[in-house]
């Protein structure tokens, strides 16, 4: 029906959840890297950090800080559920943003993200079950996750997929 009204498929890709009823692995954390939240240590320049380099944006960071900052105003945002894993250096190496749905049992990763530095060591398998963990404390039942193949490998299984038209 869309073809027909002058739409082309521009993308699909799959939506997929993490039921924690299937549990948690537990994947020890390297020698040196510390689990912390954003209650306990919340430095914006080393949220935008790890974000950017994450995302692959390059080394250096532009030094706009107050899309950071803007994130953590928005409706859901929690700190105590937000995951940072803190490398030897005490910079952060990897970001896992969950949020929560308090009226539908669900929560969801947004962003997560490695700085490349530390790729390939299980930061971010460690990081998402960490604030999957937090979220089922408060009553969440599954996490929805993204499309990449690093989901499937920890879990998170497809339900549906999601498609993009465009005109």
């Amino acid at each position: 029906a869309l073809s027909e009204k002058g739409y082309s498929k521009t993308a699909d890709e799959p939506v997929t959840i993490f039921n924690y009823e299937n549990g948690f692995s537990d994947r020890p954390l390297p020698d040196g890297f510390s689990i912390i939240c954003l209650e306990d240590e919340n430095d914006t320049q080393k949220i935008h950090n790890v974000l950017w380099k994450g995302f692959n944006h390059g080394r250096n960071p532009d030094d706009d800080l107050d899309c950071r900052l803007q994130m953590q105003s928005a409706p859901n945002f929690r700190r105590d559920l937000t995951t940072i894993i803190k490398a030897p250096n005490d910079e952060y190496a990897c970001f896992a943003g969950i949020w929560i749905d308090g009226v539908n049992d669900f929560a969801y990763l947004d962003p997560l993200a490695t700085d490349p530095e530390y790729r390939g060591l299980g930061l971010a398998t460690i990081a998402v079950t960490e604030s999957m963990k937090r979220t089922a404390a408060h009553g969440a039942s599954y996490c929805f996750g993204g499309a990449g193949e690093f989901y499937f490998k920890i879990g998170f299984e497809a339900v549906c997929r999601c498609e993009f038209w465009a005109k």
